[in-house]
C-alpha cells in the first residue's frame, strides 16, 4: 500500500509512524498516510509563525494570485481527487466532483474576497483627532476538518484564512486525510512560500492539545462534534484564544399544506440524503402538516425505495457507503429505538448484505418526541417524519432543540416564509431549498451548533484582528 507524506515547511516529510486509510465501500485499508508526534507539529507552528511575516506583507491581490493558482491545479486534477475523495470516504463519485468544484469555488471567492478586508473612516468627534478603523491578519490558524466533506469542508477554512494573510496547519480527519495531501501537493504546484500552508496528521487529542496550548497559535477553527468542541473552548479559556466552531445540528424540516408537493419531496430528499445522510446540515426532523401528511409520504416513500445503494463507484448511485462500522450500528439502533417507541418502519431500516459499511434507505413515520433520532443527531440515510398542525406548533417543534445549524421550510405563503424566517432558531434557513449553502453566504449555527460564520464575507472576518487607531493632529 502507498504511504502518504505530511507536508511540512514547504516540503512531504515521512515519518517512522503511519495509520491505514479504509475504503468503506469494502472496509479495507488502502493506503496509509504518515503520522506526526506532537514534537512536529510544534515544529510546523513555528515555522508557520516564521512565514507569516512575509505573508502578511503581500497585498492581498498577490495572495489572491496564490489561491487562484492552486484552484487552476485542483480543476486541472478534478477526476484523479474526486476519486480520492470516493475512496477514503465512501460517497457516490458525481458528488465527489461536485466537492472538488466547490472547494475551486471556495478558493476563487476568497482570492477576490481578500482585496475587500476594508477598514472605515470615522467622522471624529474632538477637534484635532481622527479615527480609523482597520483589519490585520490575526496571526497562525489551528485548523480541524472533519471527514464528511474531507476536502471542502477542509479549504473553507484554509481558503480565507490564507486570504486575510493568515499561515495555517491543518489536521484533516484520520479518515480521509489523503485529499487534503492532494491540496498539499496542488500548493507546492502553485510555488505557495513555505510554511503558509502546512498538514499533519496523527492523534486529534494530540494535535489539538498543541494547538490549544502553544501561544504562536493565535486562532483555532474546527468542524466536528458540540462534544468536541465543548472541550475546545475548554481548553481556550487559559490563553482566551479566539474559536470559529461549527458543531453539531438536529435540523428540522417544516412541510406546509400549501407546499407544492413534488418540490417539497425532492428537496426533503436533497437535504436528507445528500452525502449518504453523513451532511453538517443534513435534515434530521422531519415535521408535515397533517393535510399532506400522507400524501407526502406515499411519494416520499416510492422515491426513497428508488434510490440506488452502493459503492460510489459504480453507475447511478445515490446512497455510498457510510464512514465506519459504528456508524452503521448507530443507524441501526435509531431505527430499532424509534420503531421501539411506536414509529412506523415504511422502507429500509437495516444494514445492506455485502461487504463494507452500508445502510439502507430508510424512512419512519410517526415518529414520536422522544425517539432518539428525534433528540440525537443520526447522520445516516434514516429519515424520521411526524405530523404536526399549526404554523405555530411547527416553529415550537422546529425549535425544540439545543442545537440550531439549520433549518428548512416548503410553503407558498410569503407572510409565513418571513414569520419562518424570524423565528426559526437557526443559522441557516432554506425555504423551498433543500440545499441552501453557497460560497458567498455566511455558513453557520445558532445555539449549541457553534460560534462564527464560514464563507462570505464573514468568512474572511474570522481571521482579521479589528483596530482602531486615534490620531491626534
Amino acid at each position: 500500500m502507498k504511504t502518504h507524506p505530511l507536508y511540512l515547511n514547504g516540503e512531504f516529510v515521512f515519518t517512522d509512524k503511519n495509520i491505514p486509510v479504509r475504503n468503506p465501500a469494502t472496509g479495507q485499508a488502502f493506503a496509509n498516510i504518515a503520522v506526526a508526534d506532537r514534537a512536529r507539529v510544534k515544529k510546523a507552528i513555528t515555522d508557520a509563525h516564521a512565514a507569516f511575516a512575509g505573508w502578511r506583507a503581500l497585498t492581498a491581490k498577490a495572495r489572491g494570485e496564490y489561491l487562484h493558482k492552486i484552484a487552476n491545479e485542483l480543476e486541472r486534477r478534478r477526476d484523479e481527487i474526486a476519486k480520492t475523495i470516493t475512496l477514503e470516504n465512501g460517497k457516490p463519485l458525481a458528488q465527489s466532483v461536485g466537492e472538488v468544484g466547490m472547494t475551486v469555488d471556495h478558493l476563487r471567492w476568497f482570492a477576490e474576497e481578500g482585496r475587500r478586508g476594508y477598514g472605515r473612516v470615522i467622522p471624529h468627534q474632538t477637534d484635532g483627532k481622527r479615527n480609523l478603523v482597520i483589519k490585520t491578519p490575526i496571526g497562525v490558524v489551528g485548523a480541524i476538518a472533519p471527514w464528511n466533506f474531507p476536502l471542502v469542508l477542509a479549504i473553507r477554512k484554509v481558503a480565507p484564512a490564507l486570504a486575510a494573510g493568515c499561515p495555517v496547519v491543518l489536521k484533516p480527519a484520520s479518515y480521509t486525510p489523503l485529499s487534503c495531501v492532494a491540496f498539499a501537493e496542488a500548493c507546492q504546484t502553485a510555488g505557495l512560500p513555505k510554511g503558509v500552508f502546512q498538514l499533519v496528521a496523527g492523534s486529534a487529542a494530540e494535535i489539538g492539545k498543541e494547538f490549544l496550548e502553544n501561544p504562536l497559535v493565535r486562532k483555532i477553527t474546527f468542524t466536528g462534534s458540540t462534544e468536541v468542541g465543548k472541550q475546545l473552548i475548554a481548553g481556550a479559556a487559559a490563553q482566551i484564544k479566539p474559536l470559529s466552531l461549527e458543531l453539531g445540528g438536529l435540523n428540522p424540516v417544516l412541510v406546509f399544506d400549501d407546499a407544492e408537493l413534488d418540490k417539497a419531496v425532492d428537496g426533503t430528499m436533497l437535504a436528507k440524503f445528500r452525502n449518504t445522510g453523513q451532511s453538517c446540515i443534513a435534515a434530521n426532523r422531519v415535521y408535515v402538516q397533517r393535510g399532506i401528511y400522507d400524501k407526502f409520504l406515499k411519494l416520499f416513500v416510492e422515491k426513497t425505495k428508488a434510490m440506488k445503494v452502493g459503492d460510489g463507484f459504480e453507475p447511478d448511485v445515490q446512497i455510498g457507503a457510510m464512514i465506519d462500522e459504528n456508524a452503521v450500528n448507530n443507524a441501526a439502533k435509531h431505527v430499532e429505538d424509534a420503531v421501539k417507541r411506536g414509529a412506523k418502519l415504511l422502507c429500509g431500516g437495516k444494514r445492506v448484505d455485502r461487504p463494507g459499511y452500508f445502510f439502507e434507505a430508510t424512512v419512519l413515520a410517526d415518529v414520536p418526541k422522544d425517539a432518539l433520532c428525534m433528540n440525537e443527531e443520526t447522520f445516516a440515510p434514516v429519515t424520521a417524519v411526524a405530523p404536526f398542525d399549526t404554523e405555530a406548533e411547527g416553529i415550537e417543534l422546529a425549535n425544540g432543540s439545543p442545537y440550531g445549524l439549520s433549518a428548512y421550510a416548503f410553503t407558498r405563503d410569503l407572510s409565513r416564509t418571513f414569520r419562518l424566517m424570524e423565528q426559526i432558531e437557526a443559522g441557516m434557513i432554506g425555504i423551498n431549498d433543500g440545499l441552501p449553502t453557497t460560497t458567498n453566504a455566511p455558513f453557520g449555527g445558532v445555539k449549541q451548533s457553534g460560534w462564527g460564520r464560514e464563507l462570505g464575507s464573514e468568512g474572511l472576518d474570522s481571521f482579521l484582528e479589528t483596530k482602531h487607531i486615534s490620531i491626534c493632529l
